[in-house]
């Protein structure tokens, strides 16, 4: 019978630094091609006159808050898929013949 436990591999872990940036920098990049189709689209001015008609927002800030929207919605997305991407062998507890 073969030892379960030699053929498993466990993968070394990541430095924080290393897994931020896998998360963070893909959703930059999809934020920015996000904000720039939307905006193209769409005016901030007439989006606040719909949404909030008595805030005070320019476009630039209504650009930067499409921007940073869309960058949390990607970057959710980015960290979601690397939980579901990380190895089992971390949380799996060997299997040991009785």
């Amino acid at each position: 019978m073969t030892d379960v436990t030699q053929l498993r591999f466990d993968h070394p872990p990541r430095p924080l630094a290393q897994r931020i940036g896998a998360i963070a920098w893909p959703s930059f990049f999809a934020a920015g091609v996000a904000t720039t189709v939307f905006f193209a689209f769409v005016d901030p001015l007439q989006l606040r006159d719909i949404t909030l008609p008595h805030a005070e927002i320019g476009r630039e800030l209504g650009y930067t808050i499409g921007f940073f929207l869309f960058w949390s919605a990607t970057a959710s997305s980015s960290l979601f898929t690397w939980l579901l991407l990380r190895p089992a062998s971390r949380f799996n507890t060997p299997l040991r013949p009785d």
